[in-house]
């Protein structure tokens, strides 16, 4: 099977994906968190995981980012990287899905527009 191409490039963004406020999480997800940081899964989800908005749903924790207002607890907000992509929840694993990432396209635009390549638009938060 042929892999599509790729329109995105991660390590080039400032991590939009993980200031989306609802980053659901699986029981799974809670279990291979607690693993990779070598806690019981009930410590995991009192730790890292709150409640969402729909019924017996599970939403990765925030914390304070000067860009986004908030972002994943799991972002390191120096490097803009990932610090358990290792034991990362299956949403972070699939995003943005096949092909390409939006944020991505708009921060590129941006970026050329602006003639700066760290450009970081965060008017949406204002």
């Amino acid at each position: 099977m042929k892999k599509a191409p790729i329109f995105y490039n991660c390590r080039k963004c400032p991590a939009y994906c993980c200031s989306y406020p609802r980053i659901i999480v699986t029981e799974a997800d809670i279990a291979r968190l607690a693993k990779h940081h070598g806690i019981g899964i009930e410590k995991a989800r009192k730790k890292y995981t709150k409640p969402g908005h729909e019924e017996g749903e599970r939403v990765l924790r925030h914390k304070g980012d000067e860009h986004y207002g908030t972002v994943c607890r799991f972002l390191n907000r120096k490097t803009r990287a990932c610090t358990v992509y290792e034991g990362r929840p299956e949403a972070c694993r699939e995003f943005p899905g096949p092909g390409r990432c939006g944020y991505y396209d708009f921060l590129c635009f941006e970026r050329n527009a602006q003639e700066d390549p760290d450009f970081i638009s965060t008017t949406w938060n204002a």
